[in-house]
């Protein structure tokens, strides 16, 4: 499909569990904020004037909600609303355990265009990481009763689940795809553990260089029995090569992501940045933008100016492809075009 804008918004960093892998754990102390209403308003605005400069037939630009938590937001609902009134599709990424409610999932069908659900393993070993028991028996059965009511409703949404692969759940991740199909998800990704937020569970938890190469020699085979169930495990050769380079240690720099072009992350703050970990380097205030056309050019001129310390090993999941559908390469190595420091040289 053509490309298409997608802005993640960070709405919240309020969250109920108490996941040892994520900065916003429930139980780390630090004051939680969400984005203030008139900022995801002008949010909202720049990106309707954005659409209304496209061409017929391109696709709708994508917000995405992303937290902590974005669903325990007790707006969520009517900025999706007024997000879709003014031309946009709306998704979230959740931890599921909102979904439980029918009225919860109701909300769900009538104002997400595609939702995200993180599950990360089978049964109790996702109650311990996620620290919540029988987490992830309610959350499998919500999602199979959300797509059911999908089905009757004939609703177009986009169920996926996102795995985080980890020593502990990387054997049974297999499992896990199966039942995750079984239950409705129409689309799989996944991402490696990763240690800017948590090091000390990193320690515990990475992954060998060793078994997730075993790991991605199977994927193949694991990609073609999904399929036969109508499920896609995406996640391209470039992603995969990612992986490797992170299970390995080694800096994997990209000489040139088109920062702003395709991609924003707005965070809890309201600044805008090419991505999640650029904000402190080049964010940008929502009230301080009059087109959204205009960052591309400006994100440009910031990273020749003083390139940001994420970018010498990009860990934006997105530019390596992890949303491409698999192009059938199955020999890895660690070789990509694209790597080089480029203009942050």
């Amino acid at each position: 499909m053509p490309p298409r804008l997608v802005v993640v918004c960070r709405v919240t960093t309020v969250c109920n569990l108490a996941c040892g892998f994520c900065a916003y754990d429930r139980r780390l102390p630090f004051a939680r904020t969400t984005l203030a209403d008139a900022q995801i308003e002008r949010l909202i605005e720049l990106m309707a004037g954005w659409r209304g400069r496209q061409l017929a037939g391109d696709r709708a630009p994508l917000l995405s909600w992303l937290g902590g938590e974005p669903l325990l937001w007790r707006d969520w609902v009517r900025f999706s609303a007024l997000a879709r009134s003014r031309g946009l599709a709306v998704s979230a990424t959740t931890n599921g355990s909102t979904l439980a409610s029918a009225t919860g999932r109701a909300q769900v069908l009538e104002n997400l265009d595609e939702l995200t659900v993180s599950l990360d393993a089978v049964g109790g070993r996702h109650d311990t990481l996620r620290g919540r028991v029988g987490l992830y028996a309610r959350t499998l059965a919500a999602v199979r009763a959300l797509a059911d009511a999908r089905a009757r409703s004939g609703v177009g949404m986009r169920l996926r689940a996102n795995v985080v692969l980890m020593r502990s759940t990387l054997d049974g991740f297999a499992e896990l795809t199966q039942q995750l199909a079984a239950a409705g998800i129409d689309e799989i990704s996944y991402n490696l553990l990763g240690g800017r937020d948590r090091p000390a569970f990193h320690a515990l938890e990475s992954v060998s260089p060793e078994a997730l190469d075993r790991w991605l020699r199977e994927l193949p085979r694991l990609r073609r029995s999904l399929a036969r169930m109508g499920v896609t495990l995406i996640g391209g050769h470039d992603y995969a090569l990612r992986l490797q380079s992170a299970s390995r240690q080694q800096s994997r720099p990209v000489a040139d992501c088109a920062p702003g072009e395709q991609f924003l992350f707005v965070d809890e703050l309201g600044r805008v940045a090419p991505c999640a970990f650029t904000g402190d380097d080049y964010g940008v205030a929502l009230n301080a933008i009059d087109h959204l056309d205009q960052l591309a050019a400006h994100f440009r001129q910031s990273r020749r100016a003083a390139c940001a310390r994420a970018c010498s090993d990009c860990p934006s999941t997105q530019v390596f492809g992890k949303f491409s559908h698999a192009d059938g390469v199955v020999d890895l190595g660690l070789e990509d075009a694209r790597a080089g420091i480029g203009e942050c040289a």
